[in-house]
């Protein structure tokens, strides 16, 4: 049993994938090719924004919309510190300042409550993590920072395909005034998202790669710059930038994928409705907001004696993985910000109880009810959790 099967996908896409690949290979522009500009059209399209821009990772596309805001030293940007390390990571790069806010239990995401009291007068702007493939609500968020100037940067990694209802007045910013629902794809509700495009997240090519979201077609503009060594045209460079193009060959690998994405992504839900459905009172399941759908990039129990369970699904042949062991304020690289024991402590137990169980589009029920047995006798003498 695979935890991603990246294998079985190649197989079924095959023939659109090798076909789009040997494209690229014939006319041989390997570097920001024609597919580059195809594939952002259509993301952009997708998402519901004017401009996407690729990038060389998910990495790269934070640190890109960070410069392109001129946030460096002096600055604060909140995030969350149970999440992947690149978020807070960028900051540094920077030469800002991470401020973190805890999370909530039920969803793993930013606890809207806390962020207000995080904000001070150096804070410029925020990155919540729509972790684990569905997003925080950011019609409060964007309510709350758009009143203090403060950006909004959604980190969406793991939730590309996912969507949020909101309500707003037709041609406004999200959040203002509602007199109009609709569904909002993660990658449209904040003045700039990032997305990667890792081979194992819900949209994935065969390498590194990320992208950028916006409306606002100056940042746009900057972060193009920004890309390619913060010039806008050859030779001539306004901007200290960096290296940060997507390759033509991994761009030829998503489009040839993108035409079943909408397919994967009704799969995800189904599974990961089959599991909580089976799950619920055994463990505790990843819970949904009502306003939100989920894409499932991990789908993330918790169990408090997380190590013992994951042994014993290990003996039956059931992989699993754990994201995230340690949060981002214990990591070494942040001792400076002087965190204390006690800090962030709903980040921290849950860094103790997840355990991600095998999950992606081709799961077949067989393998997913081996793994649902797998739990229940894993968790029969542990305490049920929420």
């Amino acid at each position: 049993m695979e935890f991603v099967d990246l294998k079985i996908q190649y197989q079924k896409y095959k023939e659109d994938i090798d076909a789009r690949i040997q494209a690229v290979l014939d006319h041989a522009h390997f570097i920001m090719g024609p597919e580059v500009a195809e594939l952002e059209q259509i993301l952009a399209n997708y998402v519901g924004v004017k401009h996407c821009l690729t990038v060389a990772s998910g990495t790269d596309s934070l640190e890109i919309a960070l410069r392109a805001l001129n946030i460096g030293p002096g600055d604060e940007v909140i995030t969350v510190p149970f999440t992947w390390i690149s978020t807070a990571e960028v900051i540094g790069l920077v030469g800002a300042r991470p401020i973190f806010v805890d999370i909530e239990p039920e969803t793993y995401n930013i606890d809207i409550g806390l962020i207000e009291k995080a904000i001070t007068s150096r804070t410029r702007a925020i990155i919540p993590v729509s972790l684990f493939g569905q997003m925080p609500d950011y019609i409060k968020i964007n309510a709350l920072c758009a009143s203090r100037g403060i950006t909004v940067i959604e980190d969406a990694a793991q939730s590309f395909g996912a969507t949020q209802r909101a309500v707003r007045t037709p041609g406004s910013r999200v959040g203002a005034q509602a007199t109009e629902k609709v569904f909002h794809r993660s990658g449209s509700m904040t003045t700039i998202a990032s997305t990667s495009f890792f081979p194992a997240k819900p949209f994935g090519c065969y390498g590194d790669g990320g992208a950028l979201f916006t409306d606002d077609d100056i940042l746009a503009e900057t972060m193009r710059a920004i890309r390619s060594h913060g010039g806008s045209k050859r030779h001539h460079h306004t901007l200290l930038g960096m290296n940060g193009r997507f390759d033509t060959l991994q761009a030829a690998v998503l489009l040839a994928k993108f035409r079943h994405f909408d397919e994967e992504v009704r799969e995800r839900a189904r599974i990961g409705a089959r599991y909580t459905d089976a799950l619920r009172g055994t463990c505790g399941v990843p819970e949904v907001l009502s306003i939100n759908t989920h894409v499932y990039a991990q789908y993330t129990i918790r169990i408090p004696d997380r190590d013992a369970a994951a042994s014993h699904l290990k003996a039956l042949g059931i992989p699993t993985a754990v994201y995230y062991p340690k949060c981002l304020h214990e990591q070494p690289v942040f001792a400076s910000l002087q965190h204390r024991l006690g800090d962030y402590p709903e980040a921290v137990r849950a860094s103790r109880q997840v355990l991600s169980l095998p999950m992606h589009p081709f799961l077949s029920e067989k393998d997913q009810d081996s793994v649902i047995n797998g739990v229940f006798c894993a968790v029969a003498n542990s305490p049920v959790t929420t």
